[in-house]
């Protein structure tokens, strides 16, 4: 059986190709949940499984981003451009999440809108200088919050689309 046999017909495969997915920037949970469940996993296998791999990057993200950044601009200059994107748009996002800070960043991770999530919370965090002991927390919740509305989210979505169907 090959690797992508494996992660789509058994439950520990479906629950680490969720996990992975749900690592993914952009997609991250708000992707991960619905992915899972479609692949199979009943809806707390999912929510589990897209926490976690949503949760993994974070604090990686929290401790070394800037010196990621600083390592892209001094060996791939032609990326400046889009290290300096990431920058505004950490800069831009963190100004939300400051007035409140930790309980700001929570809300921020936890309301699943585009441009929300751990990755760009993580990111606003580092450059607003939050300790990891501090963020990690307020991260985690907030990913625990947007799992549960995307759980919800995706068992009426299931729901009302296998009724049209059916």
């Amino acid at each position: 059986m090959d690797l992508l046999t494996w992660l789509q017909t058994t439950s520990a495969g479906e629950f680490i190709f969720t996990l992975l997915v749900s690592m993914i920037p952009i997609v991250e949970l708000r992707g991960g949940i619905p992915f899972g469940v479609a692949l199979g996993l009943p809806y707390e296998e999912a929510f589990v499984a897209a926490v976690i791999g949503n949760i993994i990057p974070a604090p990686f993200i929290l401790v070394y981003i800037r010196r990621i950044f600083q390592w892209m601009r001094q060996r791939l200059p032609r990326l400046d451009g889009m290290v300096d994107a990431l920058e505004r748009k950490a800069h831009l996002k963190g100004k939300k999440v400051n007035k409140y800070k930790y309980l700001g960043l929570m809300l921020f991770v936890g309301i699943p809108l585009p441009g929300t999530g751990a990755w760009t919370g993580a990111l606003a965090a580092a450059f607003l200088d939050m300790p990891l002991r501090k963020a990690m927390p307020s991260i985690i919740a907030g990913v625990v919050l947007a799992g549960c509305i995307m759980t919800g989210l995706t068992h009426v979505g299931v729901n009302v689309f296998t009724t049209v169907l059916g």
